[in-house]
């Protein structure tokens, strides 16, 4: 199976790297700077699971592309998804899947628009991992899972071929009977989380131990809950029992990765995790005259966007 990762970021360049690591077909798909780094220092991870070194990956340009590739792991940010879908554009042929590992469910729509419901299949990974200042991809716990599936359920041979690929390839794959809900799930887990840390500007630990801090928690989560069951995709007791477990751990020092990019002035995907959850409310609950935490947390991530637009285009210009 040929694999092409879109990007050799922290996503694309774990689960790429280990993919590479384990004797797949990877070719990744990056910008002329990013190809020249890779070809000098390789592609580096750092991981509990063991460090790696990868020399002189395989590489592609958009336009150097000459025939399409069996399977596309697609790991960009939501805001970056249409330049995405432009550069992977000569790799998508009549047998290519396509396995985005954005959050949430808006890109399933855009991907779906552009290149055919048939080409998309569901995922997610868990994973915690960040790119260092030399580029060299970091992966910050013990975590790493990949999980991928048809959206309508059935278990298609070309998802167990992809499945094969991935057995055994130095990460945790996982074959969902149930991808949808699956992504419903996580999605519900992340706005919660984005929507308290970047509205309180603080970890899970600090908010919990402050007044009222657990019941606001859980109040988010309720609120991302509710979203989710009134779009036929009720998260299961389990998975909420782990959540409120998590949300509320006292002394826990995780935040959603969207409130370190904030404090890093760096671009968020308000819109994708928490502005496109709200736009699926059910019409009664957006009419109530009562005040949405989840709206409230919109409302502060947009005017974050704003004042850094603003700083932005008032700066200085290179050579000015």
């Amino acid at each position: 199976m040929r694999i092409l990762v879109v990007g050799a970021g922290a996503i694309g360049g774990y689960f790429g790297g280990r993919l590479l690591q384990s004797g797949r077909d990877v070719t990744f798909l990056v910008r002329p700077r990013r190809a020249a780094e890779l070809a000098d220092a390789g592609l580096i991870i750092k991981s509990p699971r063991g460090d790696v070194t990868l020399r002189q990956p395989a590489t592609i340009l958009s336009d150097n592309i000459r025939e399409p590739f069996d399977l596309v792991l697609l790991s960009c940010k939501a805001y970056d998804l249409n330049g995405a879908m432009d550069s992977v554009f000569p790799a998508i042929g009549p047998e290519t899947m396509i396995l985005p590992l954005l959050n949430g469910m808006r890109h399933l729509d855009m991907l779906d628009e552009r290149f055919g419901r048939s080409h998309v299949l569901g995922g997610l990974c868990v994973i915690a991992a960040t790119l260092n200042e030399q580029h060299a991809v970091i992966h910050l716990n013990n975590i790493h899972t990949l999980s991928f599936g048809e959206r309508d359920r059935c278990l298609s041979d070309r998802t167990r071929t992809v499945a094969s690929t991935m057995a055994d390839a130095g990460f945790d794959a996982r074959l969902s009977e149930d991808i949808v809900q699956d992504m419903w799930e996580k999605w519900v887990f992340l706005a919660a989380l984005a929507g308290v840390t970047c509205l309180m500007r603080a970890p899970i630990g600090d908010i919990v131990a402050s007044p009222g801090g657990n019941d606001l928690t859980l109040s988010f989560l309720e609120e991302c809950r509710a979203i989710a069951e009134d779009g036929g995709h009720a998260p299961r007791a389990a998975f909420l029992d782990q959540t409120r477990a998590t949300l509320t751990a006292k002394g826990s020092s995780f935040t959603a990765s969207m409130l370190r990019d904030m404090e890093g002035n760096a671009r968020i995907e308000a819109d994708h995790i928490v502005g496109d959850l709200l736009r699926r409310r059910n019409p009664a609950d957006a009419n109530r005259s009562e005040l949405s935490l989840l709206a409230t947390a919109y409302t502060h991530m947009k005017a974050y966007e704003a004042r850094r637009a603003s700083a932005l285009a008032s700066a200085p210009r290179a050579g000015n």
